[in-house]
């Protein structure tokens, strides 16, 4: 109980500590670039809940039924004032809903305790990752939670997630949010990662960190939901980990190298300062003893995501998506209309070979400017040779293709939307007892910037180049997600 005390009172001493106001300029800033640049209203603001049918155009596979949980910011504006960062927004749950060839589709907004009182005030009243409101006091870690970032179904039940503090659970049907999901009593309020990984036996791994404390807390879920193991070890300058892997006998995180310099001035966000002279590092945890087992260092770059994790001899080899210099800032430059995220952080997705004899990592480049890497489910934490990523045309990370790399050859099956659209996460549905990785489909969301539409996609896993097999478009715009779960009917 004394370390769960330890690392929620970092976790407040840092959310209390924020002094960077949201405002008006960024409001005005933001309307004024949008109305030139309809490629912006992927960062505007969402006001209420969205339910509709979609239009179908070509033809749904018949075998593809159930439902696409996706979940993302939604709300940036209240009150005349305007975050700073695209990660600050309340989460808007998504729920498309494909059966009999038809496409439904339903948003709301998670109404966690932050959103209902900013929501009856009028106004922003607490801080958030990379803006400052100090209308009222953060009493811990829930008081802020978004619950903006991934959509877990598990056990019969959905969750909202966002990493700095407890799962939100919704009604799988209608999206109402029904409350904060305590896993156990002494673990109330502790942070767990919008991030978890299936294990082999239906359960879960997932993670939670505090900046600032040096604390790494694991989970191990059953497939009832239930906190079967714990544990919480300390790793030197650790700071925000949004993301990690699972092999056969490994738990794997990559830290960057931001330092932590907490102060009167700066959000969450601005007390993270990038350190170029420190190296990006591997921790590696024993799953058997969740023990720390080594730590490798690599060339310094910031990282959001990482694909999957085998073991291959004595060694592991895992994907990440490894972006080049400061990337947390980059993603706060829309939110005041700057078109592009910008050039000078350009990112790859590499496999990377952590060999624990020589105690040295390896990296292979697999593909340029990406984001968002996935896997098909059944190979999660085994060996695997397709991997999914969104690309970009240029250097800067405008999402607009899906690609299939083949690990072993480099080669790509791909497919780009063109000018004009931004491209969501996509995620492998594999057929019912599928053969092989391509053997299923590929579903994801893509934002037709032009007609101001979101647009549900399908492709074959074996013929992305061949383009969507289909494309439900909806009748308005849905908020950008960032994370979410197909589950099979």
């Amino acid at each position: 109980m004394s370390n769960r005390r330890q690392f929620l009172s970092f976790a407040a001493l840092s959310l209390a500590s924020s002094s960077a106001l949201a405002d008006s300029l960024t409001y005005r800033s933001f309307h004024a670039a949008l109305a030139q640049n309809a490629q912006l209203s992927v960062y505007a603001d969402s006001s209420g809940d969205l339910s509709g049918q979609a239009t179908v155009l070509g033809q749904l596979p018949r075998d593809l039924n159930g439902v696409f949980f996706r979940n993302g910011p939604g709300r940036f504006e209240l009150g005349g004032e305007r975050y700073h960062h695209w990660f600050d927004g309340d989460g808007f749950a998504q729920r498309w809903h494909i059966a009999d060839g038809k496409v439904s589709h339903a948003g709301r907004f998670v109404a966690t305790q932050k959103f209902v009182e900013e929501s009856a005030a009028g106004q922003f009243l607490y801080p958030a990752f990379g803006t400052f409101v100090d209308r009222k006091r953060v009493k811990g870690n829930d008081t802020v939670n978004v619950a903006n970032t991934n959509l877990l179904p598990l056990n019969g039940r959905v969750y909202a997630l966002w990493e700095g503090g407890s799962a939100t659970e919704l009604d799988p049907q209608t999206l109402a949010t029904r409350g904060i999901k305590t896993w156990r009593e002494d673990l109330k309020a502790m942070p767990f990662s919008a991030h978890p990984k299936a294990d082999s036996d239906g359960g879960l791994w997932n993670f939670g960190t505090s900046p600032g404390a040096d604390r790494l807390m694991i989970y191990r879920l059953n497939a009832a939901g239930e906190v079967t193991r714990t544990a919480m070890l300390t790793v030197p300058q650790l700071n925000m980990v949004h993301d990690f892997v699972v092999s056969g006998r490994h738990l794997i995180f990559l830290v960057s190298p931001y330092d932590w310099e907490l102060g009167p001035d700066h959000s969450l966000a601005g007390s993270m300062h990038w350190n170029a002279g420190r190296p990006l590092r591997a921790v590696v945890i024993s799953k058997d003893t969740l023990a720390l087992r080594q730590v490798f260092e690599l060339p310094a770059r910031a990282v959001f995501h990482l694909g999957n994790a085998y073991e291959d001899g004595a060694c592991t080899r895992l994907d990440a998506v490894l972006h080049e210099g400061d990337a947390l800032r980059k993603t706060a430059l829309p939110m005041r209309g700057e078109s592009r995220m910008t050039a000078d952080h350009p990112s790859a997705t590499v496999q990377i070979t952590l060999d624990y004899a020589s105690g040295q990592a390896r990296e292979a480049r697999l593909f340029g400017v990406s984001e968002f890497p996935r896997v098909m489910p059944q190979v999660v934490s085994a060996r695997h040779r397709k991997l999914m990523v969104l690309g970009a045309s240029g250097r800067e990370l405008i999402l607009d293709s899906v690609n299939l790399i083949d690990t072993d050859s480099g080669k790509v099956d791909g497919y780009a939307f063109g000018p004009g659209w931004q491209v969501e996460e996509h995620v492998l549905v594999p057929r019912r007892g599928a053969r092989s990785e391509t053997d299923g489909y590929v579903v994801g969301v893509a934002q037709d910037t032009r007609r101001a539409q979101s647009v549900l996609t399908v492709f074959d896993a074996h013929n992305i180049k061949a383009g969507p097999m289909a494309l439900a478009r909806l009748p308005y715009r849905a908020p950008v997600c960032f994370h979410g779960n197909f589950l099979a009917a």
